[in-house]
């Protein structure tokens, strides 16, 4: 608003209830303005570690050195006395033995050939050969009945179709460049033709995969149930980008089992889909988002969320109480795991202290941030709140899902189990941007549901993936 002498002195003239209502307007405008600047200031200085934006957000402003909320152990960096290491070692029985014989005295010169040999000193060389892909025919007899004369031919082996094809465990690696590693096709193509000398097309890839989806549909029905009857399962949800609109992939996971689904909504109607929070008796762990406290299972909330609030809290308003909350949830996750590593909860008595101090910090955050009249303490309102306000009245009323760790030994302190699951989804779209159709992201769901289950059972990728193209069913000896 630009104005000139004139039209202030204009102003003047009309009398007192002129200017004052100018200046009220002023002071308005000043207001809006001042709560815009420091809504922007508060912007810039979000990042990663005081709020849900992802590290790769942070851009060239990331700092060197993250606010870190582990302790110090006192510990040297590096391996510690004790711990096995992973040194290549000496194997017993080598694939080759090459024997190196001393020909003449490094002294005199002479011929050591009748020399009395006195023992070896052996040194190993672990080598990869270049690899060779071997062909393998086929001759299925054909022959006339000697006594009807019928010609008969001989049956090839199951799977074995055409003139000239490939074979499984080739499928199986292309699909583990595919579908683990992440490599685009073109990029897989020039790896099979370098490193086996296969021109491989992108095609061939692309069928692959298709491939072991279709050797997957027994996998996953088995995943669903097997998530659905666990105790405990994290839950959570990435957006994506599938043929040029936003669209969601779920995940459900516990310490041993990963599944995704892809869906265009994130809400009940994507879950309902999944077909596991439905019937669910276990407990589920997540980030707060409201519509999981649609289902009636038990519940826990992810309290490195709490603590990235927290930190925001306590950084950019100066609250102390955010600081006090920060170190009970910690020092309280800190005696559950030591409790843990016993194979018990932590005791009683130490639970009620716990408790005690939570509610004391509770109630300091709300008296510096007072709720608004028509809401109370004890009852969540109506009226707008801040985003303090926000998460006050979320630790209040999910107090026994913010401490669910601490009841439960089976139950996480946060949801990371689950982000992790997720972060391969984010790396795949940061390599192709996006997945061209849906029934692409669909597959590659179903191929990354099993390549995740495996890693967690302690397996060889490639040749599960191999086992699995071949028809064997190895996921039903997989621990639950």
């Amino acid at each position: 608003m630009k104005m000139r002498r004139e039209d202030i002195e204009k102003i003047y003239d009309l009398g007192k209830d002129a200017v004052v209502d100018f200046i009220f307007q002023l002071l308005e405008k000043i207001d809006t303005l001042t709560a815009r600047v420091e809504e922007l200031e508060k912007r810039l200085k979000t990042d990663s570690h005081n709020s849900s934006k992802p590290p790769s957000s942070d851009g060239l402003k990331k700092k060197k050195r993250t606010r870190s909320q582990r302790k110090r152990s006192g510990k040297k960096s590096g391996g510690q006395n004790g711990h096995p290491g992973n040194t290549l070692k000496m194997v017993g029985n080598p694939d080759h033995v090459i024997k190196i014989k001393v020909k003449a005295c490094m002294c005199c010169g002479k011929s050591m050939k009748s020399a009395h040999r006195k023992g070896y000193e052996s040194r190993q060389e672990f080598e990869i050969p270049a690899p060779v892909v071997e062909v393998t025919e086929y001759q299925a007899e054909i022959t006339d009945c000697p006594h009807c004369g019928v010609e008969n031919r001989g049956i090839f082996p199951e799977g074995i179709t055409h003139k000239t094809q490939y074979g499984n465990y080739l499928r199986a690696i292309a699909v583990y460049f595919r579908n683990y590693q992440l490599i685009p096709l073109e990029r897989s193509a020039e790896i099979f033709s370098d490193l086996f000398n296969i021109p491989l097309s992108e095609g061939t890839i692309v069928a692959a995969s298709i491939r072991c989806r279709e050797a997957l549909s027994g996998f996953e029905e088995w995943i669903i149930k097997m998530i659905r009857d666990s105790r405990v399962v994290n839950f959570d949800e990435t957006g994506v980008n599938i043929g040029g609109s936003l669209h969601w992939i779920h995940s459900a996971g516990t310490p041993l089992l990963t599944t995704y689904f892809a869906h265009k909504r994130r809400g009940s109607e994507a879950i309902d889909a999944i077909d596991i929070l439905p019937g669910f008796t276990g407990r589920a762990v997540h980030d707060h988002w409201p519509v999981y406290f649609k289902y009636s299972c038990n519940h826990a909330l992810c309290n490195a969320h709490h603590i990235r609030e927290l930190i925001n809290v306590y950084e950019l308003k100066g609250q102390t109480w955010a600081q006090k909350m920060i170190d009970c949830l910690l020092d309280i996750k800190k005696s559950v795991e030591k409790a843990r590593g016993k194979g018990k909860l932590i005791a009683p008595s130490l639970m009620k202290r716990y408790e005690s101090k939570y509610n004391e910090i509770l109630l300091k955050g709300f008296r510096k941030n007072p709720l608004s009249k028509g809401d109370t303490i004890k009852k969540r309102g109506r009226p707008k709140k801040t985003k303090i306000q926000n998460l006050l009245v979320r630790l209040r009323d999910y107090q026994n899902e913010t401490l669910a760790f601490m009841y439960d030994i089976d139950v996480p302190f946060d949801n990371n189990l689950a982000e992790r699951d997720l972060r391969m989804i984010k790396v795949q779209q940061k390599i192709s941007g996006l997945f061209r159709t849906y029934i692409g992201a669909e597959q590659f769901c179903s191929i990354r549901s099993f390549i995740s289950t495996v890693r967690k059972q302690g397996l060889n990728v490639i040749e599960s993936i191999y086992q699995i193209m071949i028809g064997r069913q190895i996921y039903l000896d997989f621990q639950s």
